[in-house]
């Protein structure tokens, strides 16, 4: 797993706007972070490929990732300048705000090393998150990865994770992206991010499935598709009262991959994203949002999920 870890913090009483609140409650965030942990839940076996900052934020957001179970051997730490991540995020279902500091993040001073290619070599998943990909040196590290993995039988995961302010244009981005879409054997993203990736969404998805590759499209409440050279699938949602917006993606992900590894289904796996996504967006927090099996699967008997609208 390559992306950012950081301190989240959120606005007191829950439901505040940032400006009235009494006090903030802190949890991890980060997309690498919210993914691993994701998986980690589920029972994946899962080392997270980062850095953070030489300070006490640094080592907050480190020991609570100990404490859930992810490998820290292949997180950095930093001593210069750099700062480890920090959100300030609302959790509000409309007229929600996140704020995002992210001046000279730690998060891209990684590396492809030896350590790295060997634990790549011995992994099944490799899944990269678009603000690797924002810095050259940190795209190049996490391009080598991409292509090490491509040659180690080790199935390359892209999840886009488009964040406007993360990119000087959209030009940039897409030129990053497609380098990182070349190498990746599953592309994941909303609607939004894949028009970043090329504004004809419909033209791309048929490339890459002929390419034999696989695209999953995640369309919120309309629910997601995916789509092979020999499949077309859709699934709906979870309908659960949404706390806040954010999070979800990243509990799809974890769970999409981790079912998919259990089951060799693509149907199963992204039900399973489905459900896990609208458990985060009902609870506080990210990494401590993620669901366990359990929750997942009690979500599944109890609640009936709502038929997805298709896409076209």
């Amino acid at each position: 797993m390559v992306g950012r870890a950081g301190l989240d913090l959120y606005p007191q009483p829950s439901g505040i706007k940032t400006i009235d609140a009494d006090s903030f409650a802190s949890d991890v965030g980060g997309s690498g972070a919210n993914i691993a942990v994701a998986m980690r839940r589920v029972g994946g076996e899962i080392g997270l490929i980062s850095a953070l900052s030489n300070d006490s934020v640094g080592e907050y957001v480190r020991q609570r990732l100990k404490t859930e179970g992810i490998n820290l051997k292949f997180i950095k730490t930093t001593y210069g300048d750099e700062r480890t991540s920090l959100a300030i995020a609302e959790e509000r279902q409309k007229d929600c705000e996140v704020v995002i500091y992210r001046n000279n993040p730690a998060d891209l001073k990684i590396s492809c090393d030896k350590d790295i290619k060997l634990a790549i070599s011995q992994s099944s998943n490799l899944i990269i998150t678009g603000t690797s990909l924002i810095e050259d040196n940190s795209r190049k590290e996490t391009l080598e990865m991409m292509s090490f993995a491509q040659q180690s039988d080790c199935k390359v995961w892209l999840d886009l994770d488009y964040r406007p302010w993360n990119w000087p244009n959209e030009k940039t981005t897409r030129l990053a992206y497609q380098k990182a879409a070349e190498k990746a054997d599953v592309i994941v993203g909303n609607e939004e991010e894949f028009k970043i990736l090329q504004p004809d969404i419909e033209q791309q998805v048929n490339e890459y499935v002929n390419n034999n590759q696989l695209i999953i499209l995640k369309r919120g409440a309309k629910g997601c598709s995916f789509f092979s050279a020999n499949a077309r699938l859709d699934t709906g949602i979870y309908n659960l009262s949404i706390l806040k917006p954010y999070g979800s993606g990243d509990a799809f992900l974890g769970n999409v991959v981790m079912s998919y590894m259990s089951s060799s289904d693509w149907q199963k796996a992204i039900e399973a994203g489905s459900a896990a996504a609208s458990i985060v967006v009902s609870r506080q927090g990210c990494v401590s949002a993620m669901p366990n099996l359990e929750e997942i699967e009690s979500l599944q008997k109890k609640v009936t999920l709502k038929p997805s609208s298709m896409w076209s």
